[in-house]
């Protein structure tokens, strides 16, 4: 690359992470084109969770994605029984007031509306799925399965859980099964009151009710299971509704008030932890690079927080992959406890022995609350310096 140039980055998928780091690259001034192998943008999907430490790491950029008039943010947080006796109230609103960010959940149409409305003209090319990527003394290439190419500087593979770039960089590799099934979906049944956080545990199971705005609900359900039935899962929402049949009413509304085509089953799944994300001019963003369990809803956030240093990163070192390499090692330590805490928690929160549970539930309990703030606070902290 010649002295004083600015780079051009290919990102390789317009997911959430892809477009936030499109986003942030432009903010910075670096040239970006975004290739996505889908043929269109879809606006379908689910809920997600953009918490606190997130919408401080765009912030640090001056990127305000007008979140409070798309999404709702989280007033009240809290942890049930499955017949939705009160279990704990957790502090995430007011670890986000004291923090300055509030924790926003939202439609993932909403929010790729409000980051492609950010990238303003849209330097994306649609239909167009990469089969694998060259290194050259000065760039790096990417081939497509329609046989085009796409030449830059810097290579981000933000294209998701099954990432062909990371196939590349990693080799060939395992999804990690939880032992569970995760069903998606959003239906028009609105939560009192507004802003809510439910989530109701279960012997094996788990169901959680979050309100996202406009008269819209986010619901997810799990439930234990092997996972080959769990990767091959064929039901319908009156299975979904019997293996949620004895669970509270407002529960059981929320299936009854969802259309079966709204309704996602994915296993779920994670990936071992990467210590190396890149080498040269590629690196991984993401999924792509950490995909973790759902279980602290921290996917989409760790995503952005990864835009947002990978921008810093490439604004304040001269050579592109050292700046890369920083990149990697500033976000590698943050990603690698997210990762496992999700695991972690993930298998504490679908124990289905009695006595398991019994404790598990105990200790939500009694905790004392400072416990609960320094522990949901480390997660919701973003921590702009390294």
């Amino acid at each position: 690359m010649a002295p004083n140039r600015t780079p051009k980055v290919i990102i390789i998928g317009a997911g959430i992470g892809g477009l936030t780091a499109a986003v942030a690259l432009r903010r910075i001034g670096i040239h970006v084109e975004v290739y996505e192998r889908a043929r269109a943008l879809r606006t379908a999907g689910t809920g997600l969770s953009i918490m606190s430490n997130a919408l401080s790491a765009l912030g640090t950029l001056g990127i305000d994605l007008g979140l409070d008039r798309r999404g709702r943010a989280i007033e009240s947080f809290q942890l049930l029984t499955s017949d939705g006796r009160p279990i704990r109230t957790l502090p995430l609103k007011q670890i986000g007031d004291r923090l300055g960010a509030p924790s926003v959940n939202i439609h993932r149409a909403d929010l790729q509306h409000a980051l492609l409305d950010a990238l303003g003209d849209r330097p994306i090319t649609l239909g167009a799925a990469a089969s694998g990527f060259e290194t050259t003394a000065d760039g790096v290439r990417v081939h497509f399965a329609d046989g085009r190419e796409a030449r830059g500087d810097v290579l981000l593979g933000a294209d998701g859980f099954h990432s062909v770039i990371r196939r590349q960089v990693a080799g060939p590799e395992k999804a990690r099964e939880a032992g569970y099934i995760c069903w998606l979906a959003t239906a028009a049944c609105p939560q009192e009151p507004g802003g809510s956080v439910r989530h109701y545990w279960g012997p094996g199971q788990r169901f959680g009710l979050i309100d996202i705005g406009h008269g819209r609900t986010y619901w997810w359900g799990t439930k234990n299971m092997s996972p080959a039935a769990a990767r091959g899962w064929q039901g319908d929402r009156r299975d979904i509704a019997l293996a949620f049949v004895d669970w509270a009413d407002e529960v059981q509304a929320a299936i009854r008030a969802t259309p079966q085509q709204a309704i996602i089953s994915v296993p779920a799944q994670d990936r071992r932890f990467l210590d190396r994300w890149g080498q040269g001019r590629v690196t991984l963003l993401g999924d792509a690079a950490h995909p973790m369990l759902t279980s602290l809803g921290q996917g989409a956030g760790m995503a952005v927080e990864d835009a947002v240093v990978l921008a810093e990163s490439l604004a304040t070192v001269a050579d592109v992959p050292s700046a890369l390499r920083r990149y990697e090692s500033r976000r590698r330590e943050r990603t690698r406890q997210l990762v496992q805490k999700s695991r972690t928690l993930s298998l504490i929160e679908q124990f289905e022995r009695p006595l398991p549970r019994a404790l598990r539930d105990a200790y939500f309990r009694w905790v004392p609350k400072s416990v609960l703030y320094r522990q949901n606070q480390s997660v919701l902290r973003y921590r702009a310096a390294a």
